[in-house]
């Protein structure tokens, strides 16, 4: 057993990480995803349906409240012993007949998941939706090695048939609208009918048979899990299509991919969050297939069964008081349904598989940030701060107060070389130290009227330009208010 990594606050991770830092900074990314009118329509009508189911399920329960102060403390507790349940998980995995490897970063994983199905002889793997195997690139490792992986998942399929970047943790084709879905069908699946529709149970029958005699010959499976028992072993897997419960029980080997922080430590623990996910996923009592095993049983399901327990920054990120919260996570996307942020720039702009509120908190913590050019280091910068995604967590993570701890840090670490941001806020506070600067600055202010347009300030000239390019700035007053005091006979003092 190779156990548990741990690494320091902040740390720079010296391993393969894979999907989870983009090419381009966060505001870079979101300036091109503003532009696509279509994909902020498709991302506004799909949030909102999903915000009004999830409000009608949490609505039935009266003790919500106290569902997520239990399911926060569990994870707390969970997170204080994670050494301790790791290794009694791994025992109880062992004593029923499964295999435990353990993996440092997304090389390590992958390279064992591409070992396993090469040892089996299989070229080709059915996939559970999983938001680890995605982390760590499976995807890609395994056809280089020449194994062909097929995701089951209906919007994970459509991800993969475009060739496209997951931008929900959900519902990874939100992005796409109904007739993108059957254009891109008709293109890429063998046999899809001409005359295909896009109507939804047309185009789930279709991909339902381009799926059928996959699940029927596969040797080998891949799946993530989405919690793990240490006191039993039991590994479950969620899911709402059934395609899960084909690949978990078909295949002769099943290898599971599990980030260390879904480890729970008792069964009872587990009835705590069977509510409170699907309630806060996809607005349902209870996910339609909940499929759970304990290592290998004779004569049913599969005869082979390993699971990879991935580090990938995760101990890193424990490390640190103020920010291990965002390990609690049971990708919910609560929190991207409630951004004002992501509903306007989709999860690709954040360059992470990890996106919205969530992916900006956890993703700069798993991979480490070098420097302010890394594409990383903006993700804590990408929010307004408003809170909505904490009131939705359904395991209460502070995502604003880690927010704000992540961009302390960032700003301490560029404190030797400060910036024209920087050099702004010293002026202004030179300013704001004296009522005298302050009056003359407020009068030499409205100066900026001159570049404003239907109350508001579209464009400043010269360095403040990059300022204005994503933001609205509102004219200033004609009148300041000092004045208007003034006028109505009240002298300043």
């Amino acid at each position: 057993m190779t156990g548990v990594f741990v690494g320091m606050p902040g740390e720079s991770v010296a391993y393969g990480t894979g999907n989870l830092q983009g090419s381009r900074s966060f505001p870079e990314a979101a300036g091109v995803a503003l532009r696509d009118a279509q994909l902020r329509s498709n991302l506004s009508r799909a949030t909102a349906t999903i915000r009004a189911k999830r409000a009608a399920a949490v609505a039935e329960l009266p003790d919500w409240e106290r569902l997520r102060e239990a399911a926060s403390a569990i994870k707390t507790d969970a997170m204080s012993r994670l050494p301790e349940l790791l290794e009694q998980l791994e025992a109880a995995v062992r004593a029923r007949g499964g295999n435990v490897h353990w993996a440092r970063d997304a090389v390590e994983a992958n390279r064992i998941v591409t070992d396993l199905v090469v040892a089996k002889g299989a070229r080709s793997v059915v996939k559970v939706k999983s938001m680890a195997t995605q982390e760590i690139g499976l995807n890609e490792s395994l056809l280089a090695a020449g194994i062909e992986p097929t995701e089951t998942d209906l919007a994970e399929l459509i991800v993969q048939l475009g060739h496209d970047f997951p931008s929900h943790i959900v519902v990874p084709a939100i992005h796409r609208n109904r007739a993108e879905i059957r254009e891109l069908f008709v293109r890429e699946i063998p046999g899809a009918p001409i005359g295909l529709s896009d109507e939804p149970r047309e185009l789930a029958m279709t991909a339902r048979a381009h799926l059928r005699e996959l699940f029927l010959t596969a040797r080998v499976a891949v799946s993530g899990a989405n919690f793990a028992v240490a006191e039993t072993g039991t590994v479950g897997v969620v899911e709402s299509e059934g395609n899960g419960r084909m690949c978990l029980t078909l295949p002769e080997t099943l290898i599971t991919v599990m980030g260390i922080e879904k480890v729970l430590p008792s069964w009872r623990d587990l009835e705590v969050f069977l509510q409170v996910l699907p309630r806060s996923a996809t607005g349902e009592r209870m996910n339609p297939y909940t499929s759970m095993w304990r290592g290998v049983s004779p004569g049913d399901g599969p005869t082979e069964f390993h699971l990879v327990l991935l580090d990938n920054g995760r101990t890193a990120t424990l490390a640190d008081p103020a920010g291990r919260a965002a390990l609690h996570c049971i990708r919910c996307s609560a929190c991207l349904n409630v951004c004002p942020v992501y509903e306007r720039t989709g999860g690709n702009a954040y360059g992470s598989i990890y996106p919205g509120p969530i992916g900006a908190i956890l993703s700069p913590q798993l991979t480490g940030v070098r420097n302010k050019h890394d594409p990383n280091a903006s993700l804590p910068f990408a929010s307004t701060l408003c809170g909505a995604c904490y009131d939705v967590c359904p395991v209460k993570i502070d995502i604003p107060t880690i927010l704000v701890h992540l961009r302390a840090r960032s700003v301490d670490a560029g404190r030797r070389r400060p910036d024209s941001e920087a050099l702004a806020f010293r002026v202004m506070a030179w300013v704001m130290s004296s009522p005298g600067r302050f009056s003359r600055a407020e009068r030499l202010l409205r100066l900026a009227r001159i570049f404003s347009r239907g109350g508001r300030i579209r464009r400043l000239p010269g360095p403040g330009a990059a300022w204005t390019m994503s933001r609205d700035l509102a004219a200033p007053p004609k009148e300041t208010f000092r004045e208007w005091w003034t006028r109505h006979g009240r002298p300043v003092r």
